[in-house]
């Protein structure tokens, strides 16, 4: 009676060790249980124990602590433990990871997202709040920048959660709004850098016009594009991971196939990574050609070596180009990658905070004449 409106589909399996309570296990404990009837119509599975606690001590099925890690229609696989770090989304060999490497990297991950959205959401409230920040294209594409990472941090934190619910509609939006963010925030990515390169090596040869209004439209449109077309092929390349034999990843919505994967979110990754390393690499050739040309033989060497060595890390982090730590994340150095990966990409808002708010001269001024008082105040005039 305590499964309304599910029924019991498998035999019940009961393992007990003589005067021992066996809970919080480091590793889980995994459980293949064959079904009873098939399941043809591809109904919800939940894995439950028998809660002797539950209904005034008259017993009941609970589902706390254990998940789905595979169900087919003959049989389901039952696994007490999940873990999630920032990794899976560009994990490009898709193959389990030790559980203690597991453990940290979710807590890094968790950590590193959590900081991300607070600082990203500092960095918009300043651009928002203050009209003189705003007005020039660098920071009206910074601010999608930063709203595309925002979303893309919130919805990976609460994924986990939202997926254990077990609700395969909830799942299929979960992991289409992450990927729409993730393709989105690489998307202006590429933007950024594509502006960079009008901006600092074009110079005076470009004009467009409806600059700002062309570049939402290819932000937040092209990986609209590409959601899309997926849903349209088969909307079930989307789910739950523990729906999948070889995915270790249970109890987060994201791509199940590997060639959907491979093609809508490596491919495309590789192509715009490939795009903002170029554009970079002629920036930087460009900034430092204009400083040659301006001071020969400059006294103050250090300084501008310093400036040239922050405008570098800024560019760096604001293009993305730390993702590139996932496609070296294979063989015996795969761990190590996967860690600075989640280190530098988890935290990618905080040093876009950094570099764009804290060390960016015109922000602090504006702050300090709008927010500050006492002897920390500027006048609008200072």
């Amino acid at each position: 009676d305590s499964l309304t409106k599910e029924r019991l589909n498998t035999y019940v399996v009961s393992a007990s060790i003589e005067n021992a309570s066996i809970q919080n296990l480091n590793e889980p404990v995994t459980i293949t249980l064959q079904h009873i009837d098939q399941n043809t119509g591809n109904a919800a599975v939940h894995c439950v124990f028998w809660d002797f606690q539950k209904n005034n001590g008259l017993g009941g099925w609970n589902t706390s602590g254990c998940e789905v890690e595979y169900t087919d229609m003959n049989y389901t696989i039952c696994f007490c433990n999940h873990l999630t770090h920032f990794g899976v989304l560009l994990d490009l060999s898709r193959t389990e990871i030790d559980i203690t490497h597991d453990r940290i990297l979710t807590l890094i991950s968790y950590a590193g997202c959590g900081a991300s959205s607070l600082f990203l959401g500092i960095t918009l409230v300043t651009y928002l709040a203050l009209e003189k920040l705003r007005r020039d294209n660098p920071s009206k594409i910074l601010l999608n920048l930063c709203a595309a990472l925002l979303m893309l941090n919130m919805v990976f934190l609460i994924n986990s959660w939202l997926s254990s619910f077990n609700q395969p509609g909830l799942c299929i939006t979960v992991a289409v709004l992450l990927h729409y963010f993730l393709l989105a925030a690489f998307t202006w990515m590429c933007l950024e850098s594509v502006h960079f390169y009008l901006a600092l090596v074009k110079v005076f040869n470009v004009y467009v016009p409806k600059y700002i209004l062309k570049c939402c439209i290819a932000g937040w449109g092209i990986p609209a594009v590409v959601i899309t077309v997926v849903l349209i092929i088969n909307k079930d390349f989307y789910g739950n991971g523990s729906h999948s034999e070889s995915n270790p990843f249970s109890n987060f919505c994201w791509i199940q196939e590997n060639t959907v994967f491979y093609i809508s979110v490596v491919a495309y990754v590789v192509l715009i990574f490939l795009t903002n390393t170029a554009m970079f690499i002629t920036v930087l050739l460009q900034i430092h050609s204009v400083k040659s040309r301006a001071q020969r033989r400059s006294r103050f060497w250090k300084r501008d070596f310093l400036q040239d060595l922050k405008s570098a890390f800024s560019l760096m982090f604001l293009l993305g180009l730390t993702w590139g730590f996932a496609f070296f994340a294979w063989g015996a150095v795969r761990i190590f990658f996967l860690y600075l990966f989640s280190i530098f990409n988890t935290l990618q808002g905080f040093f876009i905070f950094v570099f764009h708010c804290l060390m960016k001269e015109e922000v602090v001024k504006q702050c300090r004449v709008h927010f500050c008082w006492g002897r920390f105040r500027l006048s609008n005039y200072s």
